[in-house]
């Protein structure tokens, strides 16, 4: 049984990247939601506004973004054209990092990226090879499937347990008592 599920892994993991993304971002989604999601992005060249979007019009082709903190926040305003990439990322409220250039009196987008919270102290990103080494040599750890339920109820890992993201803090319960073991948890892809 376990020979047939390590020959499988790959071919669910890749079946829940097509059923869809990780966690999206809902009012209920706490933001240390976001701390699950990993993935390696390339610096943007050039400057860049970091912040969150507060508005985006595809009609005017603005987004605009809250930079800085507490007081000392305010509202930047930047076009779009057809060679923008990611502005699909620049959804109301997603923290993002946006290369721009000027234009005269006007200040462009050149790329829309998502900011992702780093990974907390004590983890890292695991790899399908070496997922599949972990069961290869009969390591003890558990699958724990960190995408909504509504995912989970269509597919999932064998012997993965559903702890969404989102319900962490509720279901902190299911995960093991021991805290030596090794948890490795898994989406749809990064969001």
């Amino acid at each position: 049984m376990r020979k047939i599920f390590i020959k499988l892994v790959p071919i669910f993991v890749a079946a829940g990247f097509m059923l869809g993304g990780c966690v999206q971002q809902t009012a209920q989604t706490a933001p240390a939601a976001e701390q699950a999601v990993v993935a390696k992005m390339e610096k943007p060249k050039g400057p860049v506004f970091k912040g969150r979007v507060v508005g985006k019009s595809n009609k005017a082709k603005t987004i605009s973004i809250e930079i800085g903190k507490g007081e000392k926040a305010r509202a930047v305003m930047l076009k779009f054209d057809d060679k923008t990439k990611g502005v699909e990322h620049a959804a109301k409220g997603k923290k993002v990092i946006i290369a721009y250039e000027n234009r005269g009196k006007e200040v462009y987008a050149l790329s829309v990226k998502l900011k992702l919270v780093k990974m907390p102290k004590g983890t890292s990103e695991i790899k399908l090879p070496e997922l599949k080494a972990l069961f290869d040599k009969n390591v003890d750890f558990e699958m724990i499937d960190s995408r909504p339920p509504a995912r989970y109820s269509q597919a999932h890992l064998p012997d993965s347990i559903s702890v969404p993201v989102c319900e962490m803090q509720e279901l902190i319960g299911l995960l093991p008592k021991n805290k030596n073991k090794l948890l490795v948890f898994y989406c749809g892809g990064p969001t």
